[in-house]
């Protein structure tokens, strides 16, 4: 009996914590757009003197691993940069091991007689992965600024002459622009991606940057004073988020990172289920990597105490998803043992609107009208609680994982709005064995409401037809972009 109670005691206080933790990150989102919509955007920005040999110089880093798709765009974008040749240089670190580097060399050759110093710096062992490359590249680069870009991204021509000004200021270490997307409206799955991207950096970039708040680099579309790199430490790969544990070594060493929302720099969206999930995944364990190791500095750091809370409310922010597969498993042994425990602390739904609000709120140029968010708003819900599965265990492994783990790329396929299908399927990924776990969780899901329905009635069975609904989705996403994707093209087809 004993035994017993003791157990029924540790379901309800796991669920109530689980509970109490979705309570806190929904809050978050609400006080975050609160943040967006009182700040006041400053409209004078600062200016380049006029004596274009007195402006900062600045290395571009283009960090490539397999990426013959997007790399030919990328550099042609780079080459028609609006800034003085005598204050710039280009540095492609390739780590690729398929014919990406032979197309590289050829573009390089083609730049470089164009007057832009531009070279290749190639590397056949990987050692660091893209944090290792930038170190490499580093001890080459002569830059006082150094932008970074990566292969899916095509920055306009005047991103330089709005974005290096702001480092007129001493204490920026870091400017972040935003994320744009070439290719959101291919898809719905796309378009639910752009608006779940644009909340990040149209609302919790905006918010935290011009409140003083801990933000993070996004590791690509930005620039880093070089000072404050050697600052902070360095590039250091023992996480998969290099970006985001380099951003917190340097804001709590005082530097500052700036953001300019309206400088908006196109990117491709993931195409694949597959190969989105597993960009959530690096993100999710990456993150936690960062977490295991600078949790106690943040804590200590000496900044107000709602700085370093906020800032551990952000930097563990995809613990969400370990919370809800929490809820969801236990929800069956609480509705048959505890139903009452289902009743308490009503509360906390308040939380739930914090995420729907957010993304209401943010209007960008993918998603300008509060109808078009309205309507994808259930497909981002859905995604949501898909991907509680694959970035629980990245969560898990971040936290308890020994090894840093290989880092896994992102398949881009040069795709646009106009060309979306996914034609050139060499870098395609296959179905994870995780599709299983997803489907074991439809059928625990399905369980759920057909034991709970007749014991405590139909309080709980929306939310768990959500859940449903998500691993569904995920599941037929996968099943349908298998048969479509067609066959690889030869290697030869692309040199």
């Amino acid at each position: 009996m004993i035994l017993e109670d003791l157990l029924l005691f540790f379901m309800q206080a796991v669920y109530i914590v689980s509970l109490f933790g979705l309570a806190i990150y929904g809050l978050n989102n609400l006080v975050t757009t609160v943040l967006f919509l009182r700040t006041r955007i400053p409209h004078k920005r600062p200016e380049l003197p006029a004596d274009h040999e007195t402006w900062p110089f600045v290395t571009i880093q283009l960090p490539v691993f397999n990426e013959r798709f997007t790399v030919e765009r990328l550099l042609s974008a780079i080459s028609r940069l609006d800034y003085p040749r005598s204050r710039l240089e280009v540095q492609v670190l390739d780590d690729s091991t398929d014919d990406t580097t032979l197309l590289i060399r050829r573009l390089v050759d083609q730049i470089k007689s164009t007057g832009l110093s531009i070279e290749m710096l190639h590397r056949v062992d990987r050692i660091g992965f893209k944090a290792g490359a930038m170190n490499e590249g580093l001890k080459k680069a002569h830059g006082d600024l150094i932008a970074v870009f990566d292969a899916d991204f095509v920055p306009p021509a005047n991103w330089l002459i709005k974005a290096v000004p702001e480092f007129q200021s001493p204490n920026v270490g870091c400017l972040q622009t935003r994320w744009g997307h070439l290719n959101s409206a291919s898809s719905t799955f796309t378009r639910a991606q752009a608006l779940g991207i644009d909340g990040h950096f149209v609302i919790e970039q905006t918010a935290r940057s011009y409140n003083n708040l801990f933000m993070n680099f996004n590791g690509t579309a930005g620039i880093w004073r070089r000072t404050c790199i050697e600052d902070a430490g360095g590039w250091q790969s023992d996480t998969l988020t290099e970006d985001l544990d380099l951003s917190y070594r340097a804001q709590m060493r005082g530097w500052h990172i700036g953001y300019l929302p309206d400088v908006v720099v196109p990117a491709e969206l993931p195409a694949q289920i597959e190969a989105f999930k597993v960009q959530q995944f690096r993100w999710a364990k990456g993150s936690f990597q960062t977490v295991k190791k600078l949790f106690p500095q943040i804590v200590k750091t000496n900044v107000p105490l709602k700085v370093r809370w906020m800032a551990l409310v952000h930097i563990t922010g995809y613990f969400v998803h370990p919370l809800m597969l929490i809820t969801l498993i236990m929800l069956l042994p609480i509705g048959l043992f505890a139903p009452h425990t289902l009743k308490m602390f009503p509360w906390t739904t308040i939380a739930g609107f914090g995420p729907p609000f957010m993304y209401m709120v943010t209007r960008s140029e993918t998603a300008p009208r509060l109808w078009d968010r309205v309507k994808l708003l259930p497909f981002l819900v859905l995604m949501g609680f898909g991907l509680s599965l694959n970035n629980s265990i990245a969560v898990f492994e971040g936290l308890f994982g020994k090894k840093r783990g290989t880092f896994v790329r992102t398949p881009k396929y040069s795709l646009t709005n106009e060309k979306s299908r996914i034609e050139k399927s060499f870098y395609s990924m296959t179905i994870s064995p995780m599709i299983w776990g997803e489907i074991f969780l439809i059928a625990y899901s399905l369980l759920t409401i057909f034991v709970l329905t007749p014991v405590i009635g139909w309080e709980t069975i929306p939310c768990v037809l959500i859940y449903t609904a998500g691993y569904g989705y995920m599941v037929l996403m996968n099943l349908w972009q298998s048969i479509e994707v067609k066959q690889p093209h030869p290697i030869a087809a692309h040199l």
